[in-house]
């Protein structure tokens, strides 16, 4: 196969951590071809989308114990070259969030893919219509009480009718705005204020969880299916269980009711093209559905003892899954 893969700045990403990294290197395993561009690099020409593209070689990392060991350099790079997209088997938009204007106008831009051609995970489509936050609320049998106002009275009467309740900014990523709210807290309706910037964006608020002292779970899922999981516990004074803030990974299973979630979700996500997603799972409900750059690939193998090279790692399994669905072999 051919695969793309829009990132950020190779130079940026950590290949012990980030999921594009054991994507590609899983691809190149198998004997696949890999590219890589970012957003500033897609055009549109005579009704096709086009990038700017560098062959990649990423060698597999090393599983020591219970880290990574990684070659240096860790991946070698081709020229530039202008080639169709349609040219690629694979597509995989994986830009980090927030989705701004210029990640938004992208999938515009990859809407000009032929779909009989080349498959685009996630679906532009998909993309655009799934906020990450707001997506989870056609799931009302399995979400928390949720609530999404910018009106501040509403907000306030929400959180007081919880005790406790936790405020997410609709574009936020990483845990990034993240606060845990109560009624008795003076500075309340100054952190609502600043939240919804003064009454003009609205921001989600939902039920505070207690389970989420023991974790927030991220959940892969491939076409709809659970593959892996991994447990992110908040440290010190610390309430959100983000690994960007912080969070410590534990090794975690997949619970029948998080087999129930997913079947929940499922239907929905290949519905609107949304084949590589991470849920995100605290308790017994669904908080979040991330579509944009999921991640938790490299945590769960390790954890898990599985080598990059096994065929149990979620990588390849990620890679076998796309190899049927373009019928190469």
């Amino acid at each position: 196969m051919k695969l793309a893969f829009i990132i950020d700045p190779i130079e940026g990403l950590d290949p012990t951590h980030d999921t594009s990294v054991a994507l590609m290197e899983a691809a190149g395993v198998m004997g696949d071809q890999v590219w890589i561009t970012t957003l500033e690099h897609l055009s549109v020409i005579k009704g096709q989308t086009w990038a700017t593209m560098q062959s990649i070689s990423v060698p597999p990392a090393v599983l020591e114990g219970d880290r990574w060991l990684i070659s240096q350099p860790w991946y070698t790079l081709g020229d530039p070259e202008l080639l169709p997209l349609n040219f690629m088997d694979v597509v995989f938009m994986r830009k980090d969030p927030p989705v701004t204007v210029a990640y938004l106008y992208a999938t515009y831009l990859l809407d000009s893919i032929d779909p009989k051609r080349t498959l685009v995970i996630n679906a532009p489509a998909g993309i655009r219509a799934a906020n990450e936050k707001m997506y989870a609320l056609q799931f009302e049998a399995v979400i928390p009480r949720t609530i999404v106002s910018q009106e501040k009275a509403t907000i306030r009467n929400f959180v007081e009718s919880e005790t406790a309740a936790v405020l997410k900014p609709l574009g936020g990523k990483a845990g990034e705005g993240i606060l845990f709210l109560r009624p008795e807290d003076p500075n309340l309706n100054s952190m609502i204020e600043i939240s919804t910037h003064q009454g003009r964006l609205p921001v989600m608020v939902q039920e505070y969880l207690p389970a989420a002292r023991e974790g927030d779970k991220r959940i892969i899922l491939l076409a709809g299916e659970p593959i892996g999981a991994v447990n992110r516990v908040p440290t010190g004074q610390e309430f959100r269980g983000n690994m960007a803030t912080g969070g410590r990974v534990v090794a975690t299973p997949i619970t029948e009711r998080d087999r129930f979630i997913c079947d929940q979700v499922k239907a929905s996500l290949i519905r609107d093209g949304l084949f590589f997603v991470g849920i995100d799972v605290i308790g017994d409900y669904l908080t979040e559905v991330n579509v944009t750059s999921p991640t938790g690939i490299r945590e769960i193998d390790r954890l898990a003892g599985h080598a990059s090279t096994s065929d149990q790692s979620l990588g390849r399994q990620v890679i076998a899954w796309l190899t049927q669905q373009c019928g190469t072999p």
